[in-house]
Order: structure tokens, then C-alpha cells, then sequence
């Protein structure tokens, strides 16, 4: 049974709950992660959530890796063995912001979540875990907003809010 991290809207810290349980119905606000890379020639990689992920699965795009925290464990720690585990392999990351949100999926559940935003830059080869990761690729950052703006349900909602804040450090 995977727990995670409740907080209170000030970020304090209120316990630990099932994650299943965090994620039902409006959702219990909880800390989490979203990871961007960012290639040499400044794009950004993207992936396409497993089959197996019970809240947004296959069907959309989203930041590079996301994950929640685990207490007593650094958050920028848990990023990084998060991105060794998901993409195959790890990097410098960089706390550029964090905010809240709470986002419903159908009748199924909700993301609820204080979300860490971390970047960091990569150039070597990507090895997906299947179980994770159903696809992914490189995007231009002006591409992809496009894109989102053209066919914004192919996203995952938070990563349609945290492009808005990634787009202030390229």
C-alpha cells in the first residue's frame, strides 16, 4: 500500500494517506512532483501516461515525469529516483515553482495536489519503463502550446497550467 504526503494549503504537513484514497472522489490535497527536461536544443520531453494509470491514462500527454512525495525523504531526492525509474536515467533538477490544483477525472477520481516544478537538462538516450510510460518525445515548446491550444483534451490539466509557468525560464 503506496502512502503519500497530506498537506493543508499552506504546505504543512497533516499525515500520511493511502494514495488510492487521496485520489477519490474531489480528492485530498497532497504533495507531488512534476519533472521537466529539456534537451541542448531546447526541447522539451514529453510523455504519453501508461495504460495502467488510473487517473488520465494513454490517451494523454503530459511533463516529463510526475510522482508524489515520500516523507522523510527530500522532495528533489524522490524526483530524482522517480526519473531513474520512469525515463532510465537521472540529472540535475532545479526547483522553479509550486503551486495547487485539483483537477477531476470522469467518474473516476481526482489529482489534488501541491505540485514541486523541477527542470533540468539532458541530451543522452531515454529508456521508458513500459509500466510508466507509454510513450514519449521531444517538442518544441512553441509546437507544443500550439498543439495544447488546438487539441487541449490530448493533455493532462496540470501540465496545460505548469507549461504556462515552465515557459518563463527558456
Amino acid at each position: 500500500m503506496i502512502k503519500v504526503v497530506k498537506v493543508d494549503k499552506h504546505n504543512k504537513y497533516l499525515g500520511l494517506i493511502e494514495k488510492e484514497k487521496a485520489h477519490q472522489l474531489k480528492g485530498m490535497l497532497h504533495r507531488a512532483f512534476s519533472i521537466f527536461i529539456v534537451n541542448s536544443q531546447g526541447k522539451l520531453l514529453v510523455q504519453r501516461r501508461s495504460r495502467y494509470k488510473k487517473l488520465w491514462p494513454l490517451d494523454y500527454w503530459t511533463n516529463s515525469c510526475c510522482s508524489h512525495a515520500k516523507v522523510k525523504e527530500k522532495i528533489i531526492k524522490t524526483a530524482q529516483k522517480k526519473l531513474k525509474q520512469e525515463l532510465g536515467f537521472t540529472t540535475k533538477l532545479k526547483l522553479i515553482g509550486k503551486f495547487r490544483y485539483n483537477f477531476k477525472y470522469k467518474n473516476i477520481g481526482s489529482e489534488r495536489e501541491l505540485s514541486y516544478i523541477f527542470i533540468g537538462k539532458y541530451d543522452g538516450r531515454v529508456r521508458p519503463n513500459k509500466k510508466e510510460v507509454y510513450d514519449f518525445k521531444w517538442a518544441n515548446l512553441e509546437d507544443l502550446k500550439k498543439e495544447i491550444k488546438k487539441n487541449p483534451d490530448n493533455f493532462t490539466p496540470w501540465f496545460k497550467k505548469e507549461i504556462k509557468e515552465l515557459a518563463k525560464e527558456f
